[in-house]
């Protein structure tokens, strides 16, 4: 009987500290955050300037824009929204570096999550932002990168759209994204970056670089599809993941992991004393018997 005594008595106290563990808060270090371009040395300061990506939240794209596909037909950005999330991307079709790099990021990134395909789970759409890029060139890039991301159905959610210059620039406008054309290297300056939409067109989340974490994709995804792909066990993570809009991903969420990890021990220790109390009656009855 001591030692179940002494047993219980180390097991609450277990729970109490589980509960103080809970409580803590943990702070996290200072963003910081960068550019990257695709220019020359010899870009002027003022052209630089104008180039970057202002978040914007939450914000709701216009869907009523009209562009041009891959096949020359010419399309509404609607066509791509209203039951999966969309990943967006900003290039343009004749970018001697940068771009090239960001939608082969986008298929190495796709390659990475084996249980979400574009096209079934989410559309992926690359708008050029580059007046002069014609549909042929559309269709040559959207075949290069569909044989980088083979899945069933890919050619159904990757598009590759071009458009004029009002349309983009409204559309850039809307998404935070800024570029300018330089001409003394004859290219545009600009960052690299890709957006997640909801299936409704707001602006969910963004990811900055050429490289993007095929974790981080999946995550967001699943948080932006508002619970139309994914199961409960992603839901679990993104209780302990959140999204840190000024890096661009996902970090953990200290809090809330020392929170669940400490429901977690009170559920366990609770058990342990249920059986241990259990224990006690049954040994208790069986003396008064004898």
């Amino acid at each position: 009987m001591f030692c179940s005594s002494t047993i219980r008595k180390l097991a609450v106290t277990a729970i109490m500290a589980a509960i103080a563990m809970g409580a803590a808060q943990a702070q996290v270090p200072a963003p910081q955050t960068g550019w990257q371009g695709d220019g020359s040395t010899n870009q002027k300061i003022g052209i630089l300037d104008q180039v970057g990506i202002d978040q914007r939240l939450n914000q709701q794209v216009p869907l009523d824009l009209t562009f041009v596909d891959e096949n020359g037909k010419q399309v509404q950005l609607r066509q791509y929204f209203g039951s999966k999330p969309v990943l967006l991307a900003l290039v343009y079709f004749q970018c001697p570096m940068l771009c090239s790099q960001v939608l082969g990021g986008i298929a190495g990134a796709l390659n990475g999550i084996i249980r979400f395909d574009a096209g079934r789970d989410f559309n992926i759409v690359a708008v050029s932002f580059d007046p002069r890029d014609t549909p042929e060139a559309a269709a040559e890039n959207k075949k290069r990168y569909l044989a980088r991301y083979r899945r069933p159905g890919a050619a159904d959610g990757w598009h590759f759209l071009t458009g004029k210059k009002e349309q983009i620039d409204e559309l850039a406008s809307a998404v935070g994204f800024r570029y300018a054309w330089d001409p003394e290297i004859k290219q545009f300056a600009h960052t690299s970056g890709i957006m997640l939409l909801t299936p409704d067109g707001r602006l969910a989340q963004y990811y900055y670089g050429i490289e993007y974490p095929p974790r981080d994709i999946q995550r967001g995804l699943i948080e932006a599809s508002q619970g139309k792909i994914g199961n409960l066990v992603d839901r679990v993570e993104l209780y302990c993941y959140h999204y840190d809009p000024t890096k661009g991903r996902y970090g953990a969420v200290i809090f809330n992991i020392l929170r669940l990890s400490a429901l977690v021990t009170v559920l366990v220790l609770g058990g342990f004393i249920a059986i241990m109390f259990r224990r006690d009656i049954i040994a208790a009855r069986q003396t008064r018997s004898t």
